[in-house]
């Protein structure tokens, strides 16, 4: 699979795609179509300018120095006429890159923001599959590129403005040399296509190992703690700079192509291109005398017909980087693993909390089940155990009934209603999630609590932290609900982060309570506030709790035993003992433990 992967980034792109990937792009352009227009506008009036600026040059020369005719009064006329051009070329020339680069800053921050509403929508399967160092890549690199890249259409138009006025000015002096000239134009066109054929074969890889490079760094940075542990820094630096080793001749791939087939073969072109005419004139010059200005106009005119497939060909190569980079970030908008999705006109609300499965079938790869008909019902107020070896299915339960993963088979109810009835707003407010590993976000508490909630008050924040027991940890401090949370809380305890989690989830007051191993890590120091909150958590609430230490929910008036997928056991701590199977076995391991 790694290989096909591999294989399919070291392809060039057909010409068929590159057309298809443009198409799609401009349509995240269109909102701001009239900055671009307006820009390119400016290109054209430019292109007029240039054209106009070289026959001031030449009528001063033949009309007036060759003859000798010239007078102060007309030296300085010509000199501010020139002076003008070249002012009303610069403003000309400012407008047309300032409108078009604010175009283009603000079409690729469009782009990274509707990229960045798409990763919302996918569902947990694209996330479980795709490295997070990739996805970021896309987001910041990939995105970034495509900044340059709506250049190479500036650089095309003012090209093709410049190339044609450039032979209708050396037309008026010489149609014959004008066309030896334009001969010149399958040539260049031909470099542009062989280019093309090998250069996006090369950025393609290129982009596929700066994504691993990312990869790696995330990996290496998240879990530098382990590292560190195990003492594993040396192998970790040989195979990073194994990878970056392979970026590296990858991007000495791409300056030899670069060096190769953009700048110097142009010039060399351009060179012979006025080796060319210098000698069509010289021969001329044999038969008739030759105005020096004409000459002078038509070399200037040969330059400025070269000078834009320069440029073209310089960001030929940020035209081949923009194209793999889009069909990267496009790869992201095609993919379908969406969110669970509701019913259209779903409305439900969500009033007791009363939690249903019927035969509930579930599986990750559409294949191989990890659930196999589950039943239960959780009433308002009852607790629900989930226990069971690792693998056994506990934290599948949670993910589909939190709508995480679609389910196929089965039917899932919340008020005897279907959970499709409800709206994920309604789902997300009214079901409350602590997880195993209570993560912190940057910022200070208050944040972590309230999640960009606006309608959170300052008030809210205080009371749900006192209803969980974390205000008796969090006055301590010396910011108090505004203290400092650095990246993943790492200056708090695992039971402060978890009780700031507590905070989190009840902050909104739902009506039914999902604790995933939510008392698994906690320290001692704060296990007893833990165990209080979660007593006060649970009153009044349907909770459905998976739990390692089966002590913690000895009190719960249902406990399911999963195995494999399947429910073995039900009923509660007392029945389960007196069954003396699966349950009591774990029971009685941990008891002897202790």
């Amino acid at each position: 699979m790694m290989e096909k992967h591999q294989s399919e980034w070291t392809k060039s792109i057909p010409v068929k795609e590159q057309v298809s990937i443009v198409k799609r792009l401009f349509k995240y352009a269109r909102p701001f179509r009239m900055t671009f227009f307006i820009a390119i506008l400016f290109a054209f009036i430019l292109s007029i300018i240039n054209v106009l600026l070289p026959r001031i040059i030449q009528t001063f020369m033949d009309n007036y120095l060759t003859p000798k005719t010239a007078t102060n009064q007309i030296v300085f006329f010509f000199a501010g006429l020139y002076l003008f051009g070249v002012i009303i070329k610069s403003i000309v020339w400012f407008f047309q890159w300032f409108l078009y680069s604010t175009a283009s800053l603000k079409t690729y921050q469009f782009i990274r923001v509707k990229l960045f509403e798409k990763l919302q929508t996918l569902g947990m399967r694209y996330f479980d599959q795709t490295p997070a160092g990739s996805i970021v890549s896309r987001v910041t690199n990939d995105t970034e590129t495509l900044f340059e890249f709506w250049y190479v259409f500036l650089m095309v138009l003012t090209g093709i403005f410049a190339v044609t006025s450039s032979f209708v000015g050396m037309f008026q002096i010489n149609s014959q040399i004008a066309f030896y000239c334009l001969l010149f134009l399958p040539i260049l066109l031909t470099v542009i296509w062989f280019y093309q054929r090998f250069s996006s074969r090369i950025y393609r890889n290129m982009r596929e190992k700066l994504s691993q490079l990312n990869t790696k760094l995330n990996e290496y940075i998240s879990g530098m703690s382990i590292i560190q542990q195990f003492r594993q820094e040396k192998r970790l630096e040989s195979e990073f700079e194994a990878t970056n080793q392979d970026y590296l001749a990858i991007r000495f791939s791409m300056i030899r192509i670069n060096s190769l087939l953009l700048g110097p073969i142009i010039n060399f072109l351009y060179t012979v291109a006025v080796a060319l005419v210098l000698t069509l004139f010289g021969f001329d010059a044999l038969h008739s005398p030759i105005e020096v200005g004409l000459i002078y106009a038509f070399v200037t005119y040969v330059q400025s017909f070269f000078q834009p497939m320069i440029q073209m060909m310089d960001f030929l190569s940020v035209f081949t980087d923009g194209i793999v980079a889009g069909s990267r970030i496009l790869k992201i908008f095609d993919h379908e693993e969406l969110t669970p999705q509701q019913n259209p006109d779903a409305k439900g609300e969500i009033i007791l909390g009363k939690t249903e499965f019927r035969n509930v079938s579930f599986s990750y790869d559409g294949e191989n089940n990890v659930l196999n008909n589950i039943s239960f019902v959780a009433r308002p107020g009852e607790t629900v155990a989930l226990v069971g070896h690792t693998g056994s299915g506990k934290s599948s339960i949670i993910n589909v009934l939190m709508r995480f993963y679609e389910f196929y088979e089965g039917e899932i109810l919340i008020d005897d209603r279907d959970i499709r009835e409800y709206s994920l707003s309604e789902l997300r407010k009214k079901l409350g999630l602590v997880l195993q590993d209570a993560f912190m976000f940057y910022g200070d508490i208050s944040g972590n609590i309230r999640m960009l909630n606006p309608e959170i008050t300052d008030q809210q924040i205080r009371e749900a932290a006192a209803f969980v027991q974390a205000d008796k940890f969090i006055e301590t401090l010396p910011d108090r609900y505004h203290a400092k949370v650095i990246e993943r809380g790492a200056s708090y305890s695992s039971g402060q982060r978890q009780l700031i989690s507590f905070a989190r989830t009840m902050v909104t007051d739902p009506k039914i309570l999902v604790l995933d191993e939510a008392t698994a890590n906690i320290d001692t120091e704060t296990e007893g506030l833990i165990q209080e909150g979660l007593a006060n958590m649970r009153q009044g609430r349907t909770t459905i709790a998976i739990a390692h230490r089966l002590s913690t929910i000895r009190d719960a008036n249902l406990i399911l035993v999963l195995d494999k997928g399947y429910i073995v056991e039900q009923g509660n701590h007392e029945e389960l003992l007196k069954q003396e199977g699966l349950y009591s076995d774990m029971y009685k391991l941990q008891s002897s433990e202790v």
